[in-house]
């Protein structure tokens, strides 16, 4: 049986339409015909009843469907299953990101995976909230935290936490903080999400053997759904943020921005690369997390 007319098939279903789907595949309305009618004969079923004016599936043709569809799917993973063993990336990849790390780590990770696989194509989805994968087109996407949906695919490719952290300059103007409560009296740079003020900031440490947990309203003249331009704030002096780690990693590293009371950090946060189906898990899907994985490890062990 031709795979292309198994292909057509589902296209003809999806789009309602013959020359819909002869035009998405680039081939004649009178070839997509051709090639239907040809399945219909293998199968010994009708698949769509034809009029002048509409297509309809077939009770035959819903059942074909599904199994068609599985088929497919089954043949796209063993070819890329086939690719991966022989070294193959190829194909598109649309991601959604977060704004820090798309602009400082996942750009330079797209920049040295698309130079040894000039086949690839990516397309990048900066934003802050959560994609759907259906509406907004996305592959995968990479998100702090577990996704709530368990039947979501999820790759853990890092574990941070939060640093309260401010500029030298900030710091030689309004002086350093000694306790979580002294933020109350600092302009603290504010995180925001679909109008809600993250300004609620927590935190733990271990003081003489005793877990201690402290929590501070913070206020400020800032705030930002976008968390690069929380980041470039505070390396620009304008306040303390309260930011996970990894984003600040080559900040602290240069020396443009600096850790503030240490001994008060928080939990643990997971990012992870998050597939919403097998089929998305791609070789270049697998590329991206281990090169991700590998990148994020030398920052935050730097």
């Amino acid at each position: 049986m031709n795979t292309h007319d198994l292909a057509l098939f589902v296209r003809i279903a999806d789009s309602g339409s013959i020359t819909n789907a002869a035009q998405q595949l680039d081939i004649t309305s009178a070839a997509a015909s051709a090639a239907l009618k040809r399945l219909e004969k293998e199968l010994a079923v009708q698949l769509f009843i034809r009029s002048t004016r509409q297509l309809r599936i077939t009770a035959e043709g819903e059942h074909f469907l599904l199994h068609c569809r599985q088929a497919l799917d089954a043949l796209e993973e063993g070819t890329a299953s086939m690719n991966a063993l022989q070294g193959k990336v190829f194909g598109e990849l649309r991601i959604s990101a977060p704004s820090d790390l798309s602009r400082n780590v996942l750009i330079d990770c797209m920049d040295e995976i698309m130079e040894l696989h000039p086949n690839l194509s990516i397309h990048l989805n900066v934003s802050d909230s959560m994609a759907d994968f259906y509406l907004d087109r996305v592959d995968l996407a990479l998100r702090y935290g577990q996704p709530e949906d368990s039947s979501l695919i999820a790759f853990k490719v890092a574990t941070f936490d939060r640093i309260l952290c401010a500029s030298p300059s900030y710091l030689s103007s309004f002086g350093m903080p000694s306790h979580p409560n002294d933020l109350k009296q600092h302009n603290c740079l504010i995180y925001q999400l679909k109008n809600r003020l993250f300004d609620l900031w927590s935190f733990s440490c271990n003081l003489e053997g005793k877990k201690e947990s402290v929590k501070v309203k913070v206020n400020g003249n800032r705030s930002c759904n976008d968390g690069d331009v929380v980041r470039r704030w505070v390396v620009a002096g304008k306040g303390i943020a309260y930011k996970s780690r990894l984003d600040m990693a080559e900040d602290l590293h240069a020396g443009r921005v600096v850790r503030i009371l240490p001994s008060f950090g928080s939990s643990p946060v997971e990012l992870n690369l998050i597939c919403p189906t097998r089929k998305q898990v791609t070789p270049a899907a697998l590329l991206l997390r281990d090169t991700l994985r590998k990148k994020l490890s030398e920052l935050l062990n730097n």
